[in-house]
């Protein structure tokens, strides 16, 4: 029997472990690139001489935007062909709601995600751990979990603004807003009734949305959007030595990043389907209609009397 080459048969067409093993290493990817930007931005720079400042202006930030915007576009162009690469489980969540992926495998693919987060998180320190060494020794921080911990623990995940006090309240809001704003434009992207993305762009405009969002809302909460990016990483830390930096985190921040996302994406899904994708559907089936009068009304006209 011949069989083509790329034609996967077995388990790996078949099976959700292949869609797992896709799922964990786009999570991967994601943290590998999107931490990766961090940590050059925080320690990697300015330990290696080539820069003394860290967010000299918004330099750092913009760095960092990008840095993410292309860790998702690479992150889903690695994993889409088997899963769409939902790599968030926000994102998982928010399909099976719509009735597009089978409620089953939600824990499952959540279990990849925050797998394939931690794996990405150890990666990046793997091969930042002398500039985060050194960074601390030139900042006098004696241990990780001390307060000026915190910016190294910034590279792997998120914490709240200054400017929100100790309310959980307005971190809570921002990730339900950023995030709800990632599901409306992922929708948009990736519906064929709209006006559609060409030529395989969709993941870099997936890109786009991130770093629209990183640039627009990303400050309030570190817009993580994503609750394995967030938690994956954070239990790493956790595990090696940033303590209380990491949980409970700043106020007991580190559930925030978790249900705000969950919360943020079905909002999108139902909004998105109300305001845009009902009128595409209505006017889709009003246009049909016309065109069946049309094809009607011809042929009516060409019978013989």
């Amino acid at each position: 029997m011949t069989v083509k080459m790329g034609v996967k048969t077995g388990w790996r067409a078949r099976s959700i472990w292949s869609e797992l093993l896709a799922e964990f290493l786009g999570t991967f990817v994601l943290l590998a690139f999107g931490a990766g930007a961090v940590a050059v931005a925080v320690v990697g720079l300015p330990e290696s001489g080539r820069t003394s400042v860290i967010f000299a202006g918004a330099g750092g930030w913009l760095l960092i935007t990008w840095g993410w915007a292309m860790a998702v576009v690479m992150a889903v162009y690695v994993a889409g062909g088997v899963t769409g690469a939902h790599i968030n489980p926000a994102v998982t969540f928010a399909f099976a709601v719509k009735g597009d992926f089978k409620w089953s495998k939600v824990l499952p693919y959540w279990a990849a995600q925050v797998a394939g987060a931690f794996a990405g998180a150890a990666a990046v320190y793997a091969d930042y751990a002398p500039a985060i060494d050194m960074w601390n020794a030139t900042h006098k921080v004696i241990s990780r979990v001390d307060p000026g911990g915190m910016t190294t623990f910034s590279i792997f995940a998120t914490f709240p603004a200054s400017y929100y006090g100790q309310s959980m309240l307005g971190p809570l809001f921002d990730q339900i807003l950023a995030t709800f704003l990632l599901l409306l434009c992922i929708l948009a992207i990736i519906d064929s009734t709209n006006v559609g993305v060409k030529s395989n762009l969709a993941p870099f405009m997936v890109g786009m949305a991130v770093a629209a969002i990183g640039m627009s809302f990303g400050t309030g909460a570190g817009y993580a959007i994503n609750p394995a990016r967030d938690f994956g990483p954070r239990l790493f830390c956790w595990l090696t030595g940033w303590g209380a930096n990491a949980f409970p985190g700043p106020h007991g921040y580190w559930w925030v990043p978790i249900i705000g996302p969950l919360i943020g994406a079905p909002l999108g899904v139902m909004l998105y389907k109300f305001f845009i994708a009902d009128t595409l559907a209505a006017k889709a089936g009003s246009a049909a209609a016309v065109e069946g009068i049309d094809v009607g009304a011809t042929g009516a006209a060409g019978e013989e009397p």
